[in-house]
């Protein structure tokens, strides 16, 4: 069940939706702590849990057949986390979902979300905005290697969360980047040397 607090937060999101239907749609969530290095999603599996991070950070990650760990996303605060592959697509998440940080999450089923969005069109239409949102963020993170240096998406993540570099070792942090830590420490040293 949420605590006050959290049905505060999403009845200031889901502006327009009842508070009956908000409270329906959020009363079998729940919050759940994941302790740093635990797996949230594992690779392989269908599932539908999505969550609001309150607190910590969180990544997806795939692992290569050399062993090599190639982080994809990155997740903190006021961010949503789940299998993109499941709730988009119905497909077993080709990722694995862990914690960087002891992190705290309201947790709730998607197919419980789609199931009411089916049934009120204000749920709906904050389930199309959200679906889209996902979309965009895929499409911004592709734009962005194609479009941006190195250093530039280096820039762009640090503008977007200016304590990433504190949190997130430079091993996940270079990969996210699509860059070796070698060059991420090059990137760094520019920089610093710049300023």
């Amino acid at each position: 069940m949420l605590s006050q607090e959290d049905i505060q937060f999403y009845i200031s999101i889901l502006k327009g939706v009842n508070v009956i239907d908000i409270y329906r749609l959020f009363k079998t969530a729940k919050t759940k702590k994941i302790r740093a290095g635990e797996i949230y999603i594992h690779e392989g599996t269908a599932s539908t849990k999505m969550g609001h991070i309150k607190k910590g950070l969180m990544r997806a990650y795939q692992l290569k057949p050399n062993g090599d760990e190639i982080t994809i996303l990155l997740r903190w605060e006021s961010q949503f986390i789940g299998s993109y592959d499941t709730i988009m697509w119905q497909k077993p998440s080709r990722f694995i979902f862990q914690a960087l940080e002891d992190t705290t999450l309201t947790e709730t089923d998607y197919n419980l979300v789609q199931e009411m969005a089916d049934r009120n069109s204000s749920i709906g239409a904050y389930r199309s905005i959200f679906q889209v949102d996902m979309l965009k963020e895929a499409t911004d993170r592709i734009e962005s290697f194609v479009l941006l240096s190195p250093k530039e998406r280096y820039l762009k993540l640090i503008h977007e969360k200016p304590d990433i570099v504190n949190r997130v070792p430079d091993k996940y942090l270079s990969t996210y980047l699509g860059i070796t830590p070698v060059s991420l420490s090059r990137i760094r040293k520019r920089i610093a040397s710049e300023q």
